[in-house]
């Protein structure tokens, strides 16, 4: 009774990593598709230029931005943003058209010191023209830990992650009022940090995520093997056994 119960045991184990194996190759997979579908579009021509509203209602394509509003209080720093070799952070502001529409804007990569004391972040303010790409949020990893946490300045925001709700009561917005792009601010304008608009900063290309996909099958593939093996050795014992 006891073999069986440990047998049991095993089987049930093996499954659950498997499907863990399988569930994580999964993702990869879709986050290459993701990226794939993302590098296969062309930077909208800034001829071809929306209003926030009109490119936020458009299908989610990436859509070039020209419009006028102002700046809202409060920071987002999201952690763990590379540029160059060099670890920072990247800067983001609410931003609210004339009409109303919201949108978190991209005002570049801040590197952050070896000590990780949070630099002095200098919110802009005012009423402005803004232009620049609207685009996905930059992608997250799995998710672990709190995504947000207060940093030593008012009002700035540490973020490991960017969920859209969570960001919109961290800035005290209403809830839905930050959707899951951002607007990537030109280059050319100035203030804010550095910064430009390739299309997938400080990630992985599409085939470094195919090449995790095929390891993480390829561990629940030997998982199995493994479970067979052993599985089979077990029957060839009770075989070989002498029945008393």
């Amino acid at each position: 009774m006891m073999r069986k119960h440990t047998r049991l045991i095993g089987w049930i184990a093996a499954v659950l990593v498997i499907l863990a194996f399988c569930q994580l190759g999964r993702w990869q997979l879709q986050r290459m598709h993701a990226k794939e579908a993302l590098l296969a579009q062309q930077l909208p021509a800034r001829a071809q230029s929306l209003t926030l509203r009109q490119a936020q209602a458009a299908p989610p394509l990436l859509r070039w931005v020209e419009d006028h509003g102002r700046f809202l209080p409060g920071t987002i720093l999201l952690d763990n943003q590379t540029r160059e070799g060099r670890a920072g952070l990247k800067v983001y502001q609410p931003f609210q058209s004339d009409d109303g529409a919201r949108v978190l804007v991209d005002l570049g990569w801040l590197p952050m010191p070896p000590d990780r004391v949070i630099p002095p972040i200098t919110p802009l303010a005012g009423h402005t023209a803004i232009s620049g790409l609207l685009a996905p949020s930059p992608a997250t990893g799995l998710a672990l830990g709190p995504a947000l946490s207060s940093a030593p300045q008012p009002g700035v925001w540490l973020a490991s992650r960017m969920p859209p709700d969570g960001l919109a009561r961290a800035l005290s917005l209403p809830p839905g009022s930050l959707g899951a792009r951002v607007l990537r601010l030109d280059p050319a304008l100035p203030g804010g940090y550095a910064r430009d608009l390739e299309l997938l900063p400080n990630t992985l290309p599409p085939s470094r995520h195919l090449g995790y996909a095929v390891q993480w099958f390829g561990l629940a593939l030997t998982v199995l093997v493994v479970a067979l093996v052993l599985e089979l050795r077990r029957h060839r014992r009770r075989r070989g056994t002498p029945r008393r």
